[in-house]
């Protein structure tokens, strides 16, 4: 199945069931922030998940984030693309190459680094 097809069966679920009605984007924006939760508690107490649970909590968030984007008329890959285009302006590879820094504090980094080697 492709990605459009399942975007296109996640609507008609919500809409054979009238659930639309409570989708607002309020609401699908705290659903997700609530399944994000359930799927951090997968590693609650160890770094190691039950693989069936993570799968199950990972697809409640990108249900949620793709009733978001349908929602609010936005194309998924049209978004995620704009936003790895501004991601790689904000993290360059020659900066950014292997370091969890963030963006704003690369050009400090890169020239501690090159300093030191």
């Amino acid at each position: 199945m492709t990605f459009e097809e399942t975007c296109e069966r996640i609507a008609r679920f919500t809409e054979e069931r009238d659930w639309d009605q409570f989708h607002s984007p309020e609401n699908l924006a705290k659903s997700i922030s609530i399944e994000a939760g359930e799927l951090l508690e997968c590693f609650q107490w160890s770094s190691e998940a039950d693989e069936t649970a993570l799968k199950e909590e990972l697809a409640d968030v990108m249900n949620y984030c793709i009733q978001m984007s349908q929602k609010m008329g936005f194309d998924i890959c049209e978004i995620l693309n704009e936003k790895i285009d501004k991601n790689e302006k904000k993290y360059p590879v020659e900066k950014s190459k292997g370091v969890s820094t963030k963006y704003d504090k690369l050009l400090f980094h890169s020239k501690v680094t090159r300093g030191r080697s």
